[in-house]
C-alpha cells in the first residue's frame, strides 16, 4: 500500500511500506545468518583477547622457537603428553588437520609437556610421524599458559592475543573445525 508521508525538504509523497510479515522474515534471516557466522565449533570457547604468555622452546630437532618473533598470522598452540588418553587419540587427527590446512597461514605449535625426547619420539613415530613438537621438558611454559588439563589448544591472533581456547580432545580434521580455522583470517 502507498500512503502520503512527509519527506525531507518539506515535500510530501507516496512511500512504499514493507509488510510486517516480510519485515519479520527479513530480520530473522539476517539475525540467523549472523548467528550462524559467529557460531563456534563444539568445545571451542572465545576468550577476551588475553596476551599470550611467553613461549620459547626448542623443537624435537633442537631448533629454537620464540612465539614473540612470529606475529602477523594466527598460531594454533596445542599442549599435550603421550600419557594422556585424549591426547593419544587426538594426535593423528592433528596431523591430518595440518595436512588439510597446509595452504593456510596458520602456524601449528604442538607442545609436549614434561616428557623426555625418547618418550616423545617413540610415541609420535607410531601415531603421527610427520609432527615435530616443541619440547617443554621442565613443564614451565605449560605452567605459564595454565591449561586446566591436557590436551589444551589456544588460538593466538596475529597481534599475539589469545582469542580462542579448546580444552580436551577435538576432531580437528572434521569440516566444522577446518572451516572455523580457515575463516580466522577472513
Amino acid at each position: 500500500p502507498f500512503r502520503g508521508h512527509y519527506l525531507p525538504g518539506g515535500r510530501t509523497g507516496p512511500v512504499k511500506t514493507v509488510s510486517p510479515i516480510l519485515y519479520s522474515a527479513l530480520l530473522l534471516t539476517v539475525l540467523g545468518a549472523t548467528a550462524w557466522a559467529t557460531e563456534l565449533p563444539p568445545g571451542v570457547m572465545r576468550i577476551a583477547g588475553t596476551p599470550a604468555p611467553a613461549l620459547q622452546l626448542d623443537n624435537l630437532d633442537g631448533e629454537a622457537y620464540d612465539l614473540a618473533e612470529t606475529r602477523g598470522h594466527w598460531r594454533f598452540v596445542h599442549f599435550w603428553a603421550s600419557w594422556c588418553g585424549p591426547c593419544r587419540r587426538e594426535m593423528p587427527r592433528i596431523q591430518q588437520m595440518i595436512t588439510l590446512l597446509e595452504d593456510s597461514d596458520i602456524e601449528f605449535l604442538i607442545i609436549n609437556t614434561a616428557e623426555t625426547e625418547d618418550e616423545v619420539f617413540t610415541f609420535l613415530g607410531i601415531v603421527a610421524p610427520e609432527l615435530v613438537p616443541l619440547m617443554d621438558t621442565d613443564g614451565l611454559v605449560t605452567e605459564a599458559w595454565q591449561p586446566r588439563g591436557l590436551p589444551a589448544t589456544y588460538l593466538v591472533d596475529p597481534e599475539g592475543l589469545i582469542q580462542y581456547q579448546a580444552l580436551g580432545g577435538r576432531e580437528w580434521e572434521q569440516p566444522v573445525y577446518l572451516d572455523f580455522l580457515r575463516n580466522l583470517d577472513r
